[in-house]
């Protein structure tokens, strides 16, 4: 089995390293294509919204076809958009096209491989091996921008076709090693609101999940926005983009791995409120950029502050669900779908007309947010005790 978890592994990796390597190169491609900068947001909402909305197709197909040939025929697909984004980087209608594409099949890489492993595991199992393909997809957005930079500074289509070979490649060997496995469950399908999530709305989790919604907006705006504003301020190369964000996320794992274990019981929302406080900081440093180290030290202290409110609000979500923690679980992916959704889109049109002046309203949401704690901490209508 440690063979076939290995593989699986690999495919989020790949999966997720496809949508990391596409942040340092994107904003260059449209730079040099001449196209508007709000297509950097629009590539990036595209793919969100074409994975997101057919993952609940895909589930079901995944409960009918078989894991198997789903993961192979994703594997292919996901290589194809990334030959075809190579290929045709002066063609916007295909840029958007291959956008689709690789959303489309990341969604049903996804819940083929979560209803593979749900199927090999038993309960006792599942909690460990899933959180094993949850560090895969960190790992991927790790590397993706650093991959991205690196390759990028050779050929803007080298990262693009570079994946596409490795993909297909993985393909061929999960073709080989994989084997159907005994049905024991249903695909995680993601669907848009899960079932049972309306109740939970009138409790007081639902300022969490507003909230949850509020700090992925900022990340996705952030994602969405840095290089091109970077590029205007200090001509930094997809190169230098990718070593930042590498850097950002060994930042992030450093947060996750050791500041959130300092949390105790009951001071959840002090680390959050904390949380934004710093997220706003790195926020506003970002219009004074002048220096590529400065540019860094603004993204490591959004970084830290964004990663340690994610963190800690996964907690306290799960603590304040009374039970219903695979429900509060899907509300608060929803959100987060929203959020990347909207906020790619929103925050580069915004900066075609504002440019850095972006950052001050990012930062202003960001302290705006915590409001919606206060209102959490001043509400007695919980589930804990249902």
């Amino acid at each position: 089995m440690k063979k076939t978890i290995l593989l699986l592994m690999s495919v989020q990796f790949f999966v997720y390293l496809g949508f990391g390597i596409i942040i340092p190169v994107l904003p260059e491609v449209v730079v040099q294509q001449g196209y508007s900068d709000i297509h950097v947001g629009g590539l990036i909402t595209i793919y969100a919204l074409s994975s997101f909305f057919t993952a609940p197709l895909w589930g079901r197909l995944s409960d009918q076809t078989g894991r198997k040939k789903l993961i192979l025929a994703g594997l292919a697909g996901f290589g194809l958009s990334f030959f075809l984004f190579s290929l045709f980087l002066d063609h916007l209608v295909l840029l958007y096209a291959s956008r689709v594409i690789g959303g489309l099949f990341s969604g049903a890489l996804y819940t083929a491989v979560t209803g593979y492993v749900a199927d090999i595991t038993t309960d006792e199992e599942r909690n460990k091996y899933m959180g094993l393909l949850g560090m895969s997809i960190g790992l991927g957005f790790i590397f993706g921008p650093a991959i991205g930079g690196v390759l990028g500074a050779v050929s803007l289509s080298l990262p693009f076709t570079a994946s596409a070979v490795l993909v297909l490649l993985l393909m061929v060997y999960a073709s080989l090693v994989l084997k159907e496995p005994v049905r024991q469950g249903e695909a995680v399908k993601r669907k848009l609101l899960p079932k049972g999530g309306s109740l939970l709305w009138h409790y007081r989790i639902r300022y969490l999940f507003l909230f949850s919604f509020a700090v992925t907006f900022l990340l996705a705006g952030l994602e969405s926005t840095f290089q091109l504003f970077q590029i205007d301020q200090i001509e930094i190369t997809p190169l230098q983009l990718g070593y930042l964000f590498m850097a950002s996320g060994f930042v992030d794992a450093a947060i996750q791995g050791g500041v959130v274990r300092r949390v105790k019981d009951g001071t959840e929302t002090k680390w959050i409120i904390g949380a934004q406080i710093v997220t706003a900081i790195g926020l506003l440093m970002l219009p004074f950029t002048d220096s590529l180290l400065f540019a860094g030290v603004a993204l490591n202290v959004f970084t830290a502050g964004n990663a340690l409110a994610r963190t800690v609000l996964v907690s306290l979500t799960s603590k304040e669900s009374g039970g219903k923690y695979g429900t509060a679980a899907g509300m608060t992916y929803s959100m987060d779908n929203m959020g990347r959704i909207i906020g790619p889109l929103f925050f580069t049109w915004l900066l075609t007309i504002q440019s850095g002046s972006v950052y001050y309203l990012s930062a202003s949401l960001a302290l705006l947010s915590i409001l919606l704690i206060v209102l959490y901490r001043g509400s007695a209508k919980t589930l804990k005790n249902q």
